[in-house]
């Protein structure tokens, strides 16, 4: 018994109608940042003082040494760059972002300083205790730290000015360090978000979502899949460690980065060490800085080095001296917001059980062939071996279409990140990839109507399935129906666009 197309089409329609109704019963709270309003003391901040920002000579050359320095479970390599000029000189320990990166990431700006006298160690970030998934900023800082302790322990670094460079992620390291060592005489905050992680990379997203003219479709699907993952170290607060640092702070931020929400970063930060007590802080925004205090990601900003530089030699007559808060106008447009939680069924677990059920399914129908031949001949099989032909061929063009709609989805997040991280990126191909995902799963949702109908045809038409088919018919339906109800919590049904 065949059922004609115009059925089939109709009920596929019926059924993405009501996965998009579930969807939306389904989904939480939608990721809607508000503005931020505009305040008046960061649209009339005064101009940077020039003195700040002004030529650094080369004093001499620097010398190179590499050492090996144990830290908690590990041991660290790091490279030390000293200048050749006498006397005791600043020095300072580069803290990296985020990701498991090497020290030589620094070698351009370590150079640039070393050679204008200032000690500098950068070193590779630990990969025990750190992960994708976990991440211990109280290790990382105890890292920090031991660097600190080399550079204290040689005679050509003035122990009166030693401190902590720390960028992005390396803001809540560095003012965990701070906090627990007077050893830290110094802090340089770069792009340091103080807000909490979540909320730091949900701000970023929105950004960046903006600036490719992503379809609200597109925003929903990461902001759900974020708000699914259950990593503990996105919910850290950094605020009671800003509040205990003591030390003179330089924060910098560009007013092009796409990554901080430099706006409320800065509040966060001047109402901490208010609260601390410590009114020793020097806050500039560089005028087309990005992320890394460069332009594009290609050269630094003319002010950032030396500023950066002026302000570590002059210590401590620079702490807290000219305007606390200064340079070009910033504007940060939404708010920085926590993703809503997801509720048990859009969690990371049941969407890898959802997975491994259906790909259970998919690969059932070849084991069950080879399972049926091992036993030798079954007449039911060989009876109704046209039917059960037609089936599987079915389940095979399922199992493709799962494993390309779950490969494009992954594929399409993986888009949105380089784009971010270059700063930059096509739209066109932002919409054409959030089309695939949508097509794809459309697509499935197609092949699992017509392939309902064709086992109930089969079925009124006589065909006597075996167990071993049975069970494979239950995996496929059952798995594809469960990626397609998770399918619609991600929106991939959702209207409109």
């Amino acid at each position: 018994m065949n059922i004609g197309r115009g059925t089939l089409a109709a009920t596929a329609t019926v059924v993405a109608v009501a996965l998009a109704m579930v969807g939306y019963v389904l989904s939480p709270p939608s990721f809607d940042p508000a503005p931020l309003p505009a305040s008046e003391e960061f649209h009339s901040l005064p101009a940077q003082p020039a003195a700040e920002s002004r030529t650094v000579p080369v004093e001499s050359g620097f010398s190179t040494e590499r050492v090996t320095v144990h830290a908690r479970g590990e041991d660290l390599r790091a490279t030390i760059r000293a200048p050749l000029s006498p006397g005791r000189h600043p020095a300072m320990v580069f803290v990296q972002g985020s990701g498991s990166g090497t020290g030589t990431e620094f070698t351009s700006q370590a150079k640039w300083l070393a050679e204008r006298g200032v000690v500098t160690v950068a070193y590779d970030k630990r990969t025990v205790g750190y992960s994708f998934r976990d991440r211990d900023f109280g290790l990382l800082a105890d890292d920090a730290l031991r660097m600190i302790e080399l550079l204290r322990a040689r005679p050509d670094v003035d122990p009166a000015r030693t401190g902590l460079w720390g960028v992005s992620e390396g803001g809540w390291v560095v003012p965990i360090a701070a906090a627990r060592s007077a050893d830290v005489r110094y802090v340089v905050l770069v792009s340091s978000p103080n807000v909490s992680p979540l909320r730091q990379v949900a701000w970023a997203l929105n950004e960046q979502l903006l600036r490719l003219h992503a379809p609200t479709g597109a925003r929903d699907l990461l902001t759900r899949a974020m708000g699914g993952v259950g990593f503990d170290f996105l919910r850290y607060d950094g605020v009671p460690s800003l509040t205990k640092i003591t030390q003179p702070v330089l924060a910098l931020y560009g007013t092009m980065d796409p990554s901080i929400p430099f706006v409320e970063s800065t509040r966060t930060l001047t109402s901490a060490l208010a609260a601390g007590g410590n009114g020793d802080y020097t806050i500039r925004f560089l005028a087309g800085a990005d992320h890394a205090m460069r332009i594009n990601g290609g050269q630094f900003v003319s002010d950032y080095l030396p500023t950066l530089a002026n302000w570590i030699k002059g210590l401590p007559g620079t702490a807290g001296q000219g305007p606390p808060i200064a340079g070009a106008t910033p504007v940060q447009r939404f708010q920085a917001t926590d993703v809503p939680a997801a509720p048990w069924y859009g969690g990371t677990t049941f969407l890898w059980l959802t997975i491994c059920l259906a790909a259970v399914g998919y690969v059932s129908a070849p084991v069950t062939e080879m399972v049926v031949r091992l036993r030798g001949r079954d007449l039911r099989l060989a009876a109704n071996a046209q039917a059960w032909s037609g089936i599987r061929r079915r389940v095979r063009r399922m199992a493709w279409t799962g494993l390309g709609m779950l490969a494009a989805a992954l594929a399409f997040i993986i888009l949105i990140v380089l784009f971010s991280v270059n700063q930059a990126g096509a739209w066109p191909a932002v919409q054409s990839g959030w089309l695939v995902v949508r097509l794809l799963a459309v697509l499935m949702l197609a092949q699992e109507v017509a392939m309902t109908a064709a086992v109930i045809g089969a079925l009124r038409d006589g065909w006597e399935p075996t167990r071993w088919q049975s069970f494979t018919l239950a995996c496929v339906l059952g798995g594809t129906g469960l990626l397609l109800l998770t399918a619609a919590y991600f929106g991939l049904f959702a209207f409109p666009w």
